[in-house]
């Protein structure tokens, strides 16, 4: 067997998320089945480097998987990349050693949030922002981004009902850049790891923390308190990316950085 990781995007407006779910449309269901071609029937577990909600995106999904015999890299990018559909398509393969675990190698993770601040609802991107049409004051939340870096317990911003009891993250670095061109604001999010939900609902109070709100340091409050209630909304799935994985090769890997917030105008 030969161990392949892949990197791949998805537009995850038509999945029911990445996992697989017995009669839903799933990236991960997607990839095993045309493994399964590959392989004239034999099935190819898929691990991916963590699970996406439906209607979320990814610029950089990792995953890998145990293959019979060796395809060289390339080959494998080229046959794989002509059994997906429109909305997948696999960026890079390469062969790795057995232990590589595209979950548990990693050592963290870039999430980028895409809000549309028009007016109305854009018909050609509702699939892919999150929409906000209410006033911003964009120093707010940049005077909020020191306060979402740094190791907290992030009981707050995870959604209920999940499993993991740890609920302690470092956030790395946070920005807010406004894509005036676009009537966009781009939020992104390096951190070595995050909860279910997590982002979505940081970008969340973040917003209320621009729209006035809340306080410019609620973030604060919301570590003590630990109640997912009291930091109250959720972003949209549709503004969501996965941007990168990292496995050693992120700044806070290599350079050892300390906590990091960006003021970004574009």
């Amino acid at each position: 067997m030969t161990r392949y990781k892949i990197t791949l995007a998805y537009d995850g407006t038509n999945f029911s998320g990445f996992q697989i779910q017995p009669k839903q449309r799933t990236v991960q269901g997607t990839l095993e089945r045309a493994l399964t071609k590959m392989t004239k029937g034999q099935h190819i577990t898929v691990f991916g480097s963590g699970r996406t909600d439906a209607g979320v995106h990814a610029y950089g999904q990792v995953i890998h998987f145990d293959y019979p015999g060796t395809l060289p890299a390339d080959s494998m990018l080229r046959a794989l990349n002509s059994l997906m559909p429109l909305d997948i398509e696999i960026l890079s393969s390469e062969i790795v050693t057995d232990t590589f675990h595209a979950r548990f190698s990693t050592t963290g993770k870039r999430y980028l949030y895409k809000v549309d601040r028009g007016r109305f609802v854009n018909p050609f991107t509702r699939n892919f922002t999150g929409h906000y049409p209410y006033p911003l004051d964009i120093e707010r939340m940049r005077l909020a981004l020191p306060d979402v870096c740094g190791t907290h317990d992030y009981t707050s911003f995870a959604a209920s009902g999940g499993v993991i009891k740890n609920k302690v993250r470092t956030i790395y670095e946070a920005t807010v850049t406004e894509k005036n061109d676009l009537n966009q604001l781009w939020l992104e999010f390096y951190g070595n790891g995050f909860l279910y939900n997590m982002v979505r609902i940081m970008v969340a109070t973040l917003l209320e923390i621009g729209n006035g709100r809340r306080d410019i340091h609620d973030f604060l409050r919301l570590y003590e308190v630990k109640d997912r209630q009291q930091a109250r909304g959720t972003a949209p799935a549709s503004g969501l990316y996965l941007k990168k994985v990292y496995y050693g090769d992120g700044p806070a890997d290599l350079n050892h950085t300390a906590v990091m917030y960006g003021k970004h105008h574009q």
